[in-house]
């Protein structure tokens, strides 16, 4: 179970850091997905700095659980607002990927607290 844990957790960690990047860097496929779904440029480095957070307290969680628990929770929640977000301007196009990464969040999270 730790085993499954650690492989969610960094890839997890790996997507996050990619997206984030992606906004600091408005990505124009990021930027075209999140503009389409009603978020404004302005919040693009703070949901950045989030996705960053969330990926450095997933892989420190690894070693310590408290932490990888709380910061799959925070992604979790992330993800629900991106889902959220998308379903809320009918964005049916940009939905499946917020979706796929809730469900790795929460998988993240279940593993996170079985393996404690």
């Amino acid at each position: 179970m730790f085993t499954a844990y650690v492989v969610v957790a960094v890839l997890l960690a790996f997507v996050l850091l990619v997206s984030g990047r992606g906004k600091l860097v408005r990505d124009e496929k990021i930027v075209a997905s999140l503009t389409g779904a009603g978020v404004p440029l302005t919040w693009f480095p703070r949901l950045a700095a989030l996705e960053i957070a969330g990926a450095v307290g997933l892989l420190v969680g690894i070693a310590y659980r408290p932490l990888g628990i709380a910061a799959a929770v925070g992604v979790v929640l992330y993800f629900v607002g991106a889902v959220i977000a998308h379903l809320r301007v009918k964005d049916v196009k940009g939905l499946p990927v917020p979706a796929v990464l809730l469900l790795l969040a929460v998988a993240a999270l279940v593993l996170g607290v079985r393996t404690v």
